[in-house]
């Protein structure tokens, strides 16, 4: 009863009202503990053991570093809520899903390059760097727009201007940099935001439809084109989902959709980024250098 969400949000809530939304959040804080104990315990014992040394080590020492961060991280965003605000502060909240994404996808990209070590396949032409540019920007303006999505969602900003192509009315609307610094409007502005939101989806839309286009141009494998293929589709699904979040006023199973659906499309941009920037020559002893390195 003595922080802000009970006292201007939610002063109706009993007891029973709250105990159901506390195992939502008690059962988040004890999945991330498992989560960092199932990675941290096998690491432990594979560089005690020897099989996970030099560069690899480092490198996974250094993600569960990155995820013990994530942890702290989200103990400061829930704090932000706690003093004089009913809600957690759009900063934090996007620094929190941020880097739980990278977290997310360094991990793919280092199981890949370990996996590779083992791959069958007789050795690819060199890796084509063009697409391997496009796949990574691609991968990476995923990431943009996910974090874009999550100063929306901490402002509450797609509770209103429900419509689309058309925004308040227009393509462009009126104040969209109305806040000084000129900057704050990116974080702020609850019409900016949004507006910043639409625009960088479309653009990741067009960004991955050209990606896909190209590698259907270059010599690819046909895992990489079907990867391709799936992230093309995918990012049209993604779309589709949050214009129709935003039309139906954010019902919660539709947010929860569109979130995966990023998680989704994230996967598979790293997945791709990653295997094509593969080297063409690979090595198959995980305990040499060469091998440490592509990890």
């Amino acid at each position: 009863m003595q922080y802000p969400e009970y006292q201007k949000v939610n002063s109706w809530m009993e007891v029973g009202d709250f105990k159901e939304i506390y195992w939502l959040e008690y059962s988040h804080r004890l999945w991330g503990r498992l989560i960092g104990m199932v990675f941290a315990l096998p690491f432990f014992w594979f560089v005690f053991t020897g099989r996970a040394r030099g560069r690899l080590a480092w490198t996974l020492g250094g993600l569960l570093v990155l995820g013990g961060s994530q942890g702290v991280l989200g103990w400061f965003m829930v704090a932000s809520g706690l003093v004089d605000r009913p809600d957690v502060s759009q900063y934090r909240l996007a620094a929190h899903l941020g880097l739980a994404f990278v977290v997310y996808g360094l991990l793919i990209w280092v199981a890949l390059g370990i996996r590779s070590q083992d791959d069958p396949e007789p050795p690819k032409p060199e890796p084509d760097p063009v697409i391997a540019r496009l796949a990574l920007g691609a991968a990476l303006a995923v990431l943009l727009v996910v974090m874009s999505g999550a100063f929306v969602a901490g402002l509450n900003a797609g509770l209103i201007y429900n419509t689309f192509p058309l925004m308040d009315g227009k393509i462009i609307p009126d104040g969209l940099y109305e806040l000084t610094p000129w900057y704050a409007n990116w974080f702020e502005n609850i019409m900016t935001v949004q507006f910043n939101h639409r625009l960088l989806g479309i653009t990741l839309v067009l960004l991955i439809a050209a990606t896909w286009w190209r590698m259907q141009e270059s010599e690819t494998s046909e895992q990489i084109r079907k990867l391709a293929n799936g992230f093309v589709v995918m990012a049209f699904v993604q779309a589709g989902l949050g214009i129709s979040t935003l039309l139906l006023v954010v019902p919660l199973w539709l947010a929860l959709l569109h979130q995966t659906g990023a998680l989704i499309l994230f996967t598979l941009g790293v997945t791709i980024a990653r295997l094509v920037s593969l080297p063409a020559t690979r090595p198959h002893n995980i305990s040499s250098s060469a091998a440490l390195n592509a990890a």
